[in-house]
């Protein structure tokens, strides 16, 4: 089972990007799918982005043509590039790997927009 370790949060002014990186502890390749969560406080955790083994995508709508998944399987990592942020992106993200034989969830980093 890896264990994953979020970095890239920060503060940042609307409109602005960032990157968070998803570093695994282990090999990637064999994982199902690679995801990105997020969750502010007193609201249930949503999901974000996912990327599979084959590179295949998917996106809440929230999300849409200002985000981009990518996995790197070399570095055993998973990024997510944000652009176009807006305060309403200000939450804890954590990445997620679905394994066939496990589930593991990353300790987080905090995405502040402001206004």
């Amino acid at each position: 089972q890896v264990q994953l370790v979020e970095s890239g949060g920060g503060l940042v002014q609307a409109g602005g990007s960032l990157r968070l990186s998803c570093a695994a502890s282990g090999s990637i390749i064999a994982i199902n799918a690679m995801a990105w969560y997020r969750q502010t406080p007193g609201k249930q955790r949503e999901s974000v982005a996912a990327i599979t083994s084959g590179g295949s995508t998917d996106y809440a709508d929230f999300v849409k043509g200002r985000f981009t998944i990518s996995r790197d399987n070399a570095k055993n990592t998973v990024y997510l590039q944000m652009n176009s942020l807006k305060p309403e992106d200000t939450a804890v993200y954590y990445c997620r790997a679905l394994h066939k034989y496990y589930d593991s969830w990353g300790q987080g980093t905090q995405v502040t927009v402001s206004s």
